[in-house]
C-alpha cells in the first residue's frame, strides 16, 4: 500500500512538474511575441493547453509565474556556479562568466525575457541584484584571501562587473546566431576586466 502511494506522488510531482514547465514555456513565447503587457493569464493557459483553474492552483497571476521563473534560473546557475566559486575566490579564472554564458545560451528565450527588462523591470531588477550580491561574496573573498584591500566600494565594483556582464550578455543572446562563442567572450570580459578600458581600446602604457 505504502509502495503504491509513493507511486501515485511521484507521478502526481511529474505532472505538476510538466504542467508548471509548460505554464513557464506558454509564458515566455508569448512575452517574446507580444511584449508582457500585452498578455493575460487567459493567453498562457490557452497556448499551455492547461485550464485556468489549474493556472491559479499554481500562481496567483502572471506577475508570480514571470517572478517563479526568475527564481529558477537564479537556481539553476548557482547549482552550476557553486563548486567554481572557491576557485574565483582565489584568482581571476572566468570560470563563472563561462558557467552564465552556457546557461544562458541553453535558456535563451527566458534569458531574453529577463534581460528586456518584461514585467516593468523587475525580473531584470531582481536578476541583477543576485548577480552582483554573488559578485560581491566572491570579490570579498578573493581580496581576504589575497590579503589585499578593494581600492573602491565593494558595491560598486559587483554593479560594475555584473552590469558589463549583463549588457553583453542581452547583446549576445539578440543576436541570432551569437556572432561569437561562450568562452570567446568571456576571455575578452575577462581581460577588460584585469587590463582595463584603456588597454582594451588599443592603448599601450598609462593614460595621460
Amino acid at each position: 500500500m505504502r509502495r503504491r502511494a509513493e507511486v501515485t506522488v511521484a507521478t502526481e510531482d511529474r505532472r505538476v512538474r510538466r504542467t508548471k514547465r509548460l505554464l513557464r514555456d506558454a509564458l515566455v513565447s508569448l512575452v517574446l511575441e507580444r511584449g508582457y503587457s500585452a498578455v493575460t493569464v487567459e493567453d498562457v493557459t490557452e497556448r499551455a493547453d492547461v485550464g485556468r483553474a489549474t493556472f491559479y492552483t499554481h500562481y496567483t497571476d502572471k506577475d508570480e509565474l514571470l517572478g517563479q521563473i526568475v527564481a529558477d534560473l537564479g537556481e539553476d546557475l548557482k547549482e552550476r556556479l557553486r563548486p567554481l566559486v572557491s576557485d574565483s575566490s582565489v584568482g581571476f579564472t572566468g570560470k563563472p562568466v563561462l558557467e552564465m554564458f552556457r546557461h544562458a545560451a541553453e535558456e535563451r528565450d527566458a534569458y531574453r525575457v529577463v534581460l528586456r527588462g518584461e514585467g516593468d523591470g523587475r525580473a531584470l531588477r531582481r536578476f541583477v541584484d543576485e548577480r552582483a550580491a554573488l559578485a560581491a561574496q566572491i570579490f570579498s573573498a578573493r581580496s581576504e584571501s589575497n590579503g589585499v584591500t578593494p581600492r573602491i566600494d565593494m558595491e560598486v565594483l559587483s554593479r560594475a562587473w555584473v552590469g558589463e556582464q549583463v549588457a553583453v550578455l542581452q547583446w549576445w543572446l539578440e543576436s541570432d546566431p551569437p556572432p561569437l562563442t561562450p568562452e570567446a567572450v568571456t576571455e575578452m570580459l575577462l581581460e577588460l576586466s584585469l587590463r582595463g578600458r584603456y588597454w582594451a581600446s588599443g592603448f599601450d602604457g598609462s593614460p595621460s
